[in-house]
Parts: C-alpha cells; structure tokens; sequence
C-alpha cells in the first residue's frame, strides 16, 4: 500500500464499535486510515420513503393500513435500537418489503382469482414481525 499510495484508495465500512476495534488490533492500521466519516441513520419519514420507492420498484404500492403499520415498527425499532450503533437502517427496510412480499404470497395464495390491485398492493396484514400480524 505504501508504494502506491498516491494511486490506491481503500474504504473500510461497517459498524462505528467494530470498526474501532478492528483498527484497534493492529498499531499500525490507525495511521493508514486515517479519515473518518460516520453516516447518521435515517430518520423514520426517510425509513418510510425508502420502503416506498423499495416496494415500488418491485412494482407494489403500500395500503394505508400498511403505510401504518409500518410507520408504527419504524419508529419503535429506532427508539429500541438506535442508541447500540447496529441499525443496518436502510437495509432493514428493504428486507422488511421483501418479507412483506413473501407474506402477501402466502395470503394471497387461497384467493381463486386474485384481482390485479391485490397483487400489487402490500397489505397491513402482510407485515409481520417474529410472529406477530
């Protein structure tokens, strides 16, 4: 590194405590980087617009009840577990779309004939965490 350093550029991402102690372990890595820039998590309207334009790219729109729902877990999850620095954030509320599509699957599979707005609409009921509607 130190040859080309002038020509190579190295970013390390993760979490601000692992991080820390990943350059902890060697005393030599600190000085090799040096720069740090710390992301704030997204607040809960920004949580919210992500998960939108997530299940709109996937062609699905959010119900009221939904948009709910979801606003609800959003901000509970931020009161709960903003203060220990593992949010993943943005990566939490697609993985919460992507469940929520799998789940509208196995609620719409006993439906003879599904209507075209019911496959493309993500439903309060379609939105489960550990268990719980």
């Amino acid at each position: 590194m130190e040859d080309y350093k002038d020509q190579f550029i190295t970013i390390l991402a993760g979490y601000e405590q692992e991080m820390e102690w990943f350059l902890s372990t060697n005393p030599g890595l600190p000085s090799r980087f040096p720069i740090h820039i710390r992301f704030p998590d997204y607040d809960a309207a920004s949580l919210l617009r992500i998960a939108r334009q997530t299940a709109a790219k996937r062609q699905y729109r959010l119900s009221a009840d939904a948009e709910i729902k979801l606003r609800r877990q959003i901000n509970q999850t931020i009161a709960q577990r903003s203060d220990k620095g593992d949010f993943s954030n943005a990566r939490w509320v697609r993985n919460i779309i992507e469940r929520a599509v799998r789940q509208q699957a196995v609620r719409l599979y006993d439906i003879a004939n599904p209507k075209r707005e019911d496959l493309l609409t993500l439903e309060g009921a379609d939105f489960v965490w550990e268990g719980k509607a």
